[in-house]
């Protein structure tokens, strides 16, 4: 019995709603789309308004007329010019008619805003109108904006602020990542490029690029980041090129194979450029495996073969004598202006890894015994000696 008078009474709800929603007899609000919405002219609109020392920036507006009260969500647009040509959206949403910005979020956009007009860091400080412009917005209780219902507001100045450079430092990238078809276009495959030892700016490694190229990132991530052909310059000093050609936008090559590439990383103002060198992928053993002992970089004899494949393996001549302790079974590639101990590896320290010395300091040592030879692949970063 009792489900019965709840089933009754969910009807008789139901029913009364629809009614409610069906008949226009004036007691439901009316949605009217607003042809304005006012933001007042700040008080100090005319004052000197020094964002290095301020906290917040304070608007205000009146609600746009929708026909009813509505619950509004407002942003504000700025910009470093009167008709909002290039204005930003800060990250302010206020569901209030006063709306309080971050200043030092101003100050960054403005800075940015400058930056990309071609001031530079030492033109500041300056002193510059700013132009601020609203937007409304019906939202619901879950965030969700009712369509139809955005309106921009006027435009407002402050004409006299005070703008320190505040963008953070630019700096060089700690890593350099490869992304190609030699590890199926996926980060999770990628390669990381070693640093040469004393430098913040090189970078290298031995990689397979083919007719659909590579490319590049800072992070392993598709972010935007990425760069390709058009943006490198191939050193002229390049060995091999010659043969890098425009893939579709990736880093290609006229003739597939194996190249040493050398990544330079040169920060130009708030930008960094990179020039790359692609070398023959020569790979070298060195010290008290070879047959001289002498540690002489380059000696003959000593090179490792280089693989047809992108999965293929460079292996090593022959160790000429048993080494152990500090001698150590050692490997590099020859950085043109650089000792060769500022880009040797070894294996064996991690299981089949190959241990790129890069900025760290000695590496510990691997034995060897004379008749063996290294196996590397690049494209996996794994080795072996045997």
């Amino acid at each position: 019995m009792k489900k019965y008078i709840k089933s009754t009474l969910l009807m008789l709800v139901s029913l009364c709603l629809f009614t409610a929603c069906s008949d226009d007899n004036g007691s439901n609000p009316t949605l009217v789309k607003p042809t304005k919405f006012v933001l007042n002219t700040p008080a100090a609109a005319n004052s000197v308004i020094d964002l290095a020392h301020s906290s917040n920036i304070v608007l205000t507006c009146s609600q746009p007329d929708f026909g009813f009260p509505a619950a509004v969500t407002y942003t504000v647009a700025v910009s470093t010019k009167e008709d909002m040509s290039n204005a930003v959206t800060l990250s302010t949403k206020s569901t209030s008619a006063k709306i309080e910005l971050d200043a030092q979020e101003i100050a960054s956009t403005l800075t940015d805003l400058k930056v990309q007009e071609g001031a530079a860091e030492e033109d500041f400080p300056m002193s510059i109108p700013v132009y601020f412009q609203a937007e409304a917005v019906i939202t619901t209780t879950t965030g969700v904006t009712l369509e139809g219902t955005k309106i921009k507001s006027n435009v407002v100045s402050l004409n006299k602020v005070d703008l320190e450079f505040s963008l953070p430092p630019v700096v060089l990238p700690e890593n350099v990542y490869l992304i190609g078809s030699f590890c199926g276009w996926n980060w999770d495959n990628c390669v990381a490029m070693a640093p040469v030892y004393g430098t913040d700016n090189l970078f290298w490694h031995l990689v397979y690029i083919d007719d659909s190229g590579i490319k590049f990132n800072t992070n392993k991530a598709w972010d935007g980041g990425e760069v390709g052909f058009g943006g490198i310059k191939v050193a002229e000093d390049s060995e091999l090129g010659g043969e890098i050609v425009d893939g579709g936008g990736n880093i290609a090559s006229s003739n597939p194979g194996w190249y040493l590439m050398i990544v330079n990383c040169v920060l130009e103002g708030r930008d960094i450029k990179y020039e790359v060198t692609f070398n023959k992928p020569e790979v070298w053993i060195m010290g008290s495996i070879t047959p001289a002992a002498d540690w002489s970089e380059k000696e003959a004899g000593c090179m490792f073969t280089v693989p047809a494949t992108a999965d293929g393996e460079f292996v090593s001549p022959a160790f000429s004598h048993d080494v152990s302790g500090d001698g150590g079974a050692r490997a590099y590639v020859k950085i043109p202006g650089f000792d060769w101990w500022k880009s040797e590896f070894i294996v064996g320290l991690d299981g089949d890894k190959i241990s790129y010395r890069g900025k760290g300091g000695d590496q510990e040592r691997v034995n060897g015994s004379a008749g063996q030879k290294f196996y590397l692949n690049f494209t996996k970063d794994t080795g072996k000696i045997e």
